[in-house]
C-alpha cells in the first residue's frame, strides 16, 4: 500500500505553512554523509572531544543510585539555581533572584526557543548577525517573527557593527539577538562595541537576547557579559549552559536569566512542554559549578594550543583565516580553490575523508568559507591539515 494514498479524502495540507517553508539545517546533510563513511576525521560536529569530567559524571551516577529520578520544580532544582546565581554574581557582578529570574532548560536550544515564543508576536522583527548559529533565524520564524540578518565580514573581525543595527531598526523591531563568542566564526565582541549596541537597545526600547554558551572559551581577551553593561540587566535575557565549557553536550542542560516577567512567560511554555530539565543532568550541572573549574581551565588551555596550531596550519596551506578569539571553531576562506563552500565540503569529505561544514549553513554571507571545529585531538588535527593541503594543492588557482 502506498502511504501517500492512505488518506485520499484529506485535501488540506498536513504540515503547517510555517514549518513547510523552513529550510532544513545545512549541517545535517553532512552529518548524514559522515555516518555512512569510515576513517573520517570530523571537524564538523561542534562539541568537545573530552568526556565529561569524572567528578561531574560521578555525581549523576550517585544521584541515580540514590533514586533521584523524580521531577524537579519547573524552574529547576533550587540548589542549582542558587549555585548558578552565585556563579553569575562572582563572574559578572550580576544579581538574580533564584525564584523569579533564573530558569533551568533542556540545553540552550530550549532556552532560545522559549524566549522567542515568549516575547515575539506575529511579524515582530529580531535583528541578528550573520554568519550565525543555524537555529537563530529558525527560532524567530517558528515564533511567527521575522529575522533581520546583518552581514558581518572577515575584514571587520566578524563583529556586528552598531551602525548597521541602528540602520536595521524599524517600528516592528522587538529584540536584538547577539551570539558572541560566535559559532561559526569564533569572533568575540569588544566591550566598547557591545556598549554601543546597549545604547541602541536603550534608545529604541529593545530587548537583547544574548547567547553566551561559549563565554568560558575565550583566548587572549576578556569576555563581556551583555547583561553586565550599565542598565542592561533589566532588558537582557542571558542564555548560557554547560555543554561547551564542561564537555556536557549530551546532558542537555542550559539556563536563561533575565527580567522576571520574561522568565515567567518562558516558564509557562516550559511547564507545558518539557516540565523540567532531567534531574540527573541538573545534579551534574550543580557539581560542575561547584567543582569543575580546574577542568574548565585545563580544557581551555588545550583548546588554545589546538587553536594556534590549526589556524597556523590553515594559513600555511594558503587560506586566509580570521584568528578566532573564542569558542572552538576556525572559519577559513577557501577562495583559492575556486569552489563554493558546499562543493569544497562535499569533495573534501568524499576524496580525503575530512568533514567540515560549508559556511552557507550559517547564512548566505558564509559563502566562500567553511567551519572547522578544532575541539579534536591534536594528532587528528595534524592529519586533517595534511589531507586538506593535499586536496587544495590539486585545485589551487
Amino acid at each position: 500500500m502506498n502511504p501517500a494514498n492512505d488518506c485520499p479524502s484529506i485535501k488540506k495540507p498536513l504540515v503547517s505553512q510555517r514549518v513547510g517553508a523552513l529550510a532544513p539545517s545545512g549541517i545535517r546533510k553532512f552529518f548524514d554523509l559522515l555516518a555512512s563513511m569510515d576513517d573520517v576525521i570530523s571537524l564538523g560536529v561542534g562539541e568537545p572531544d573530552y568526556a565529561t569530567p569524572w567528578r561531574i559524571r560521578e555525581s549523576a551516577i550517585y544521584s541515580l543510585e540514590k533514586g533521584r529520578t523524580m521531577y524537579t520544580s519547573n524552574l529547576g532544582m533550587p540548589e542549582l539555581r542558587m549555585e548558578l546565581a552565585k556563579h553569575l554574581e562572582r563572574t559578572y557582578g550580576l544579581k538574580y533572584d533564584t525564584d523569579t529570574e533564573i530558569l533551568i532548560t533542556v540545553g540552550v536550544s530550549e532556552a532560545l526557543d522559549l524566549v522567542m515564543r515568549a516575547v515575539i508576536d506575529p511579524n515582530d522583527e529580531v535583528v541578528m548577525q550573520t554568519p550565525c548559529y543555524v537555529a537563530y533565524p529558525a527560532a524567530v520564524l517558528l515564533s511567527g517573527g521575522r529575522p533581520v540578518q546583518i552581514a558581518t565580514s572577515e575584514k571587520n573581525n566578524f563583529e556586528l557593527a552598531p551602525a548597521d543595527i541602528e540602520a536595521a531598526v524599524t517600528p516592528r523591531t522587538k529584540a536584538i539577538l547577539s551570539g558572541y563568542p560566535s559559532n561559526p566564526t569564533g569572533a568575540v565582541m569588544p566591550r566598547e562595541k557591545l556598549a554601543s549596541i546597549a545604547g541602541i537597545a536603550d534608545k529604541h526600547d529593545l530587548l537583547v537576547i544574548s547567547d553566551e554558551i561559549y563565554a568560558r572559551l575565550v583566548y587572549g581577551m576578556e569576555h563581556t557579559c551583555f547583561a553586565s553593561l550599565p542598565g542592561m540587566q533589566e532588558r537582557t535575557i542571558l542564555l548560557g549552559g554547560f555543554s561547551k565549557a564542561y564537555a556536557m553536550t549530551g546532558w542537555r542542560i542550559g539556563y536563561a536569566a533575565g527580567p522576571r516577567e520574561v522568565i515567567a512567560a518562558m516558564t509557562k511554555i516550559h511547564q507545558y512542554t518539557v516540565m523540567c530539565a532531567p534531574t540527573m543532568a541538573q545534579v551534574a550541572a550543580l557539581e560542575a559549578l561547584k567543582g569543575g573549574e580546574e577542568s574548565v581551565r585545563e580544557m581551555v588551555a588545550d583548546y588554545n594550543r589546538r587553536r594556534l596550531m590549526f589556524v597556523k596550519g590553515l594559513r600555511d596551506i594558503g587560506f586566509s583565516c580570521f584568528e578566532p578569539k573564542g569558542a572552538f571553531y576556525a572559519f577559513p576562506n577557501i577562495g583559492i580553490t575556486g569552489m563554493t563552500s558546499e562543493e569544497f565540503a562535499e569533495k573534501l569529505l568524499q576524496e580525503e575523508k575530512v568533514a567540515v561544514v560549508p559556511g552557507t549553513a550559517f547564512g548566505e554571507c558564509g559563502e566562500g568559507y567553511v567551519r572547522c571545529c578544532y575541539a579534536t585531538a591534536m594528532p587528528e588535527l595534524e592529519e586533517a591539515l595534511a589531507r586538506i593541503k593535499r586536496f587544495v594543492e590539486k585545485r589551487r588557482r
